[in-house]
Order: C-alpha cells, then sequence, then structure tokens
C-alpha cells in the first residue's frame, strides 16, 4: 500500500448536516445543500485500497471551475456531452459540470470484453451519434477507444480530462437546467444495436431520488452506501450516485472489474466502513457466494448492512439463501433483503418490498401459470418442484405511481393474473431522446408507460414474472425462460449462471424451446450426457422437447450491464446454427422429432 494511500481517508459518514432529500429544484441545488457537509463519494482499487476521494465540497467547485471551460467550446445550451463512465472521480466532476453548463451528460458504458474492441469501437459511435453529442470525453483507460470512435464525426472536442483542463475558462455565467430541463440521458442496458437514450428530467429524477430515500430506503443521518454497479447503468448512476448525493450520504465504490475479479473486497468495503446500504443484481451475489472462503467469512463484520437491495427482471431467491447461508458468521442478516423493481425509463425505482422483512416468496400453481397466466398459490402440502413456480414479492409501488396490470389488447386484468405492466408517474422520461416512433411504442398519448415486463398483482403488491420479449410460448403455454434456466443450471457440468433459454423457429413454422449452456466440459462423451440431461430434465418438468446447445466458457453475450442478453444469444444462436435441410441432415428438426 502506497504512503498517499495510507494517509488518505473516506469522507464522513453524515453526523453534522440535517438530513434533507425533498425541495430541491435542480441536481445543482442538491449538489450545493451536501456540499455544506463532509461527505462525498470515495473510490478504491483493485486491491481494496482508497486511491481518490471526492468530498461533495469538492466536486462542487471543481465541477465550476470544468463548467466554464466547457462553456468556452461554445455549444449552444443543452449540447450533449458523452462521457465513458468508469468508476471514477472524472465522471463524477463531468456530470456535475454539464449540470452547471446547461449540457446534458450522456453516461456511455465502459466495459470491454476481450476480443471485442471493434464491438465497443461501433457501439461507442452508434450512442454518440444517436444522441447528437457535441463532446466526448473518456479516462486515458479508454482513450484508444474514443478516439476511434469519434473519427470523422466533427465533434466541438473529444479527449480524456487533462485535455479539457488545459482548456482556458470562459467568463460565461452558469446556467444550471431548470426543472423541467433535461437532467441527463441513460442508454437501457439492452440498446446496444438499436440504441435508445432515455431523457429524464430535472423534475422526474429529483421526485424518484426523494421517494426512493423516503419511501424505499427511509436513508437517516447515520447510513452509508456501497457500490460497484457500473455508472452507466440505472442502478449505479441513479442508485448510487444522484441517491447519496440528494440524501447528503456518503458513498464507497469498487470498479465493477475489481468486483468480477475480486468480489470479497465489496465485503471489506461494507466492512471497514460500516456500511448499511448496498445493492446486486442477483449474479452479483451469487458470484460473491461462490468465491468466498471460511476465513473471509470470519474477518468481517456484516452487521451494519440493513438494505440489500436486489432487482432483476425476476428476482431468483435461490442464490440469495445461499449468500445469506454463507455470510452468517459476518452478521449479515437475511431480514436485510429488499427486492425491488425498477428500470431507467421511470428514472430508477417502482416499488419497493418492506424494510426489514427479508424476502417473500409467492409459490403458484406451475400449470395455471402457463396455461392461463393465473397465479393461484398452492397450498404446503401440494407444492413440489414439478408442480410449482416461485415468485418473488417486489413490494407496493412507490406512492407517485398509478400502475395497472393489462392483457394484449390493454385491457385491465384482475388480481393473480398475469399480464403487462403499465405505470404513470412524474418520474417517467420524457420519452426517448428524439425518437418519437420508439417512444409512441411504449407510451400512451395520456402518459402510461408499458414496461414490456409480465407481473400480477396481490393488491398493492407486485410481482415480476419475466420481459414479455423473453416468453416462450409453446403450443399455446406461456414458459417462463427463468424456469428453464434455473433447471439448466443444477445440471452437473453446467456453469450456473450461464445459462440463455429462448424459443426459435422451426422449418414448419412452430416454435421450440433452445437452451444455450456454457459448460468446461471437453469430453465429448460427457458433453453428449449433459446434453441428454437437460432435455430429459425440460420434457420432464415442462413436457416439452427443447433444443441444448453446450458452448464453452465466455461464449454468451451480456448486456452494458452485465446481465445475460437472451435476445443477442438467439441472434448469435440462429448466426452459427443453420437449419436448412441441406446442413447436416437438419438439426433442428431432427431435435423436435426426437425431443
Amino acid at each position: 500500500m502506497s504512503a498517499e494511500s495510507m494517509s488518505m481517508k473516506p469522507t464522513e459518514t453524515n453526523r453534522c448536516l440535517p438530513l434533507k432529500n425533498q425541495g430541491f429544484d435542480n441536481l445543482v441545488e442538491a449538489l450545493e445543500y451536501a456540499a455544506e457537509g463532509e461527505t462525498g463519494y470515495n473510490f478504491y482499487n483493485g486491491r481494496g485500497e482508497l486511491y481518490a476521494v471526492l468530498s461533495y465540497r469538492e466536486l462542487r467547485d471543481e465541477a465550476q471551475v470544468l463548467a466554464r471551460r466547457l462553456l468556452g467550446l461554445g455549444c449552444e445550451r443543452g449540447a450533449r456531452v458523452g462521457i465513458v463512465a468508469e468508476t471514477h472521480p472524472m465522471f463524477h466532476r463531468f456530470f456535475y459540470a454539464c449540470q452547471y453548463a446547461g449540457f446534458i451528460p450522456v453516461s456511455l458504458p465502459s466495459s470491454v470484453q476481450i476480443g471485442a474492441h471493434k464491438a465497443y469501437v461501433e457501439q461507442l459511435r452508434r450512442m454518440l451519434e444517436t444522441c447528437g453529442a457535441d463532446i466526448a470525453v473518456s479516462p486515458e483507460s479508454h482513450a484508444t477507444f474514443l478516439s476511434e470512435a469519434t473519427v470523422g464525426m466533427g465533434l466541438k472536442m473529444a479527449g480524456v480530462p487533462e485535455d479539457f483542463d488545459a482548456l482556458p475558462e470562459s467568463d460565461a455565467e452558469l446556467r444550471p437546467m431548470t426543472a423541467d430541463e433535461p437532467a441527463y440521458l441513460q442508454y437501457t442496458s439492452g440498446s446496444t444495436r438499436f440504441p435508445r437514450g432515455v431523457e429524464i428530467t430535472q423534475k422526474a429524477a429529483l421526485k424518484n431520488l426523494s421517494e426512493i430515500a423516503q419511501e424505499g430506503l427511509k436513508i437517516g443521518r447515520e447510513d452509508r452506501m456501497v457500490s460497484w454497479l457500473p455508472l452507466y447503468h440505472d442502478m449505479g448512476l441513479v442508485g448510487f450516485m444522484l441517491v447519496p448525493l440528494a440524501s447528503q450520504l456518503s458513498t464507497d465504490y469498487l470498479s465493477p472489474r475489481s468486483f468480477a475479479m475480486r468480489p470479497r473486497l465489496w465485503l471489506k468495503v461494507l466492512s471497514e466502513n460500516r456500511g448499511t446500504i448496498s445493492s446486486s443484481p442477483p449474479f452479483g451475489y451469487a458470484l460473491c457466494a461462490k468465491r468466498l472462503r471460511w476465513a473471509d467469512c470470519q474477518a468481517y463484520d456484516l452487521s451494519a448492512w440493513r438494505v440489500a437491495c436486489v432487482g432483476a427482471e425476476r428476482i431468483n431467491p435461490e442464490p440469495l439463501e445461499r449468500f445469506a447461508e454463507v455470510l452468517k458468521p459476518t452478521g449479515f442478516s437475511p431480514e436485510a433483503w429488499v427486492a425491488c423493481y425498477g428500470m431507467a425509463e421511470c428514472t430508477l425505482a417502482i416499488s419497493f418490498a418492506p424494510l426489514g422483512g427479508g424476502l417473500e416468496i409467492d409459490i403458484v400453481d406451475k400449470e395455471l401459470m402457463a396455461e392461463r397466466g393465473e397465479a393461484r398459490p398452492l397450498p404446503a402440502s401440494e407444492r413440489g418442484a414439478m408442480n410449482s413456480l416461485c415468485f418473488v414479492d417486489c413490494g407496493e409501488f412507490l406512492p407517485s405511481y398509478s400502475y395497472s396490470i393489462r392483457d394484449d389488447a390493454g385491457e385491465p386484468l384482475p388480481d393473480r393474473r398475469c399480464g403487462r405492466i403499465w405505470v404513470k408517474g412524474p418520474s417517467v422520461m420524457t420519452g426517448y431522446f428524439e425518437d418519437p416512433e420508439a417512444t409512441a411504442e411504449v407510451m400512451s398519448a395520456n402518459g402510461w408507460l408499458d414496461t414490456g415486463d409480465i407481473g400480477y398483482c396481490v393488491g398493492s403488491r407486485v410481482f415480476v414474472t419475466a420481459r414479455s420479449k423473453d416468453v416462450i410460448i409453446i403450443k399455446g403455454r406461456n414458459i417462463w425462460p427463468q424456469d428453464l434456466e434455473h433447471l439448466a443450471e443444477h445440471i452437473p457440468g453446467v456453469r450456473y449462471g450461464h445459462v440463455s433459454a429462448f424459443a426459435a423457429p422451426t422449418r414448419a413454422g412452430e416454435e421450440l424451446a433452445v437452451l444455450v449452456a456454457e459448460s468446461r466440459e471437453k469430453n465429448p462423451a460427457k458433453c453428449r450426457q449433459i446434453i441428454e440431461e437437460m432435455k430429459a430434465a425440460v420434457q420432464t418438468h415442462f413436457g416439452i422437447n427443447s433444443y441444448i446447445d453446450l458452448v464453452p466458457s465466455g461464449t454468451l453475450p451480456r448486456t452494458s450491464s452485465g446481465k445475460l442478453s437472451r435476445s443477442q444469444t438467439k441472434r448469435d444462436f440462429l448466426a452459427r446454427e443453420s437449419w436448412d435441410a441441406a446442413q447436416d441432415g437438419d438439426r433442428f428438426a431432427s431435435a423436435e422429432a426426437n425431443g
């Protein structure tokens, strides 16, 4: 550890500034208030060492200076500034410089998969073109990618932070965005091929931040947040950059890369700094539990961790239960689990389960769900792996939302009937930036948003079952891809969390369930055995035939937020597998016939 790291101290937990998380007109007002205290952002490296501290006071001062430099470039009000969102103080500085300058920050993905240099450059370029960026900046680590992505685009300026710090300060007046003007653009995690930038206004963002703090997390002055989530994802950007600032809390960061390499560092930072609020999708908790050693657990004290948020298109409780069991010696309580539901199109949060109650599971009849979309609860005496499905209670909708579960014709459905989740409220996006057609696909003229998610309600509580585009329909039965994936993950030789299920058309025009699963197994006979076991399990549990594609580790594509992408997996699968009759005896048709 360097001498500088040893002498550096993280910002304080807020024990002096009166807590305020409402009444701000824009994000600049929230920063100005937070700057009166001693809290801020803290950045940890891949060894778990503190390497940078950015108090809110320093952020305010540095952002104002940088805003004057950006204004000197002569861009019009509302100009878009693309920022490669590496977990580094530079992102926070540029994001807030935009707020002061009256520009619109656009968070761009920073993750680059091995061997995907060209694809990442093309992704950056598509996003910069779609938002009409005038300025783009990246950390030094991504300078080559940004340079290649912006060739010939005619931007006012593109470079690394040092290039912008060398600009002269203009004497232009700082005119922060007003309540009805944009706060930022956020690209949705599935928008890499056809980018859709979600436009969120200042007042929409602040309303959601206030409800998250007061209704969802019930934030107090003793709270401290810890995160490894990417800042180009809504949970990272809104949940762990804007929420703490708007509530004057300190936040401790690891980069997603550091977490993936050494997930126990997340627990180390939580333990050392007495973190109280943190979050992850289920795969993050699963990875952490898998990599932990008994000796690690003896070293950590997680008794202060009161809110462990978990969100996903559908939450699988199994890895969470395993995490809680492994972490029991650390003082982690299963009652800390808080299931939540949200999306970038609603700023972030839509619903929260009650604090202190842990996971609430609804166990329903599998056949009724598949055939009629009815979530009929099963009595304990009838429950079993063969006839039941489990769904996690994601709690009540936040107070400002109106909500409705509707069928495909747009008609409301009663309690415990699955349908599309629609919401309306002040935190819903203005629309997809300069894309009226895409906006019209999901938003009604009177402000209702079709979330694209399938779920059901029990009273005012929501249960999310799947993304509508992912539901597998076989002979009129609805089958949730997560259930097929969960089944496959328990077959020996299949990598846990590395399975994607979807439907693909046969030559006869019917749909066949396809599972693409990663395995480290190389022996052909053992691979064949894994495939047969998976097919048998699917047939036994769901009564359908399937095609199994066993692939090497690292094959399955992921979204910019780190989730497996079923849509891209399907495209890749269809691109490499030909079901033409001239190709190897039409194996797809054979799979359909033989099951």
